[in-house]
């Protein structure tokens, strides 16, 4: 963290980690999962597309969030899990698929 974000709201850092449309997705199905590639994630999240999922490992990767393992094969393979870090947003992913399943109910 850099100083300038010692005087920032906890919500708005934590908001700058997980926030935007997928980073939750990713974050959800690594949860329930021990490891995932690349096209794995493609299959799971109809509508993102390769450079914006690209964009979005390297970021919560960068934030400690998440490990990326690069296997030395022929094809290459590449698989993505939660850092013990990652795993601590488990119970607020949870909460937030509650609370998403409930808001669901409510505008129907």
């Amino acid at each position: 963290m850099e100083q300038k974000d010692v005087n920032r709201c906890s919500v708005e850092i934590t908001l700058d980690v997980i926030g935007g449309k997928w980073k939750g997705v990713i974050l959800f199905h690594l949860m329930n999962a021990k490891e995932i590639r690349f096209n794995q994630f493609v299959r799971l999240m109809p509508g993102i597309t390769q450079r914006m999922l690209t964009r979005q490992l390297r970021e919560l990767e960068a934030a400690g969030v998440i490990h990326r393992e690069v296997y030395k094969e022929v094809p290459p393979k590449v698989e993505y899990s939660l850092t013990e870090f990652g795993r601590s947003l488990t119970p607020i992913i949870a909460l937030m698929r509650e609370w998403g399943n409930e808001y669901r109910a409510q505008i129907k």
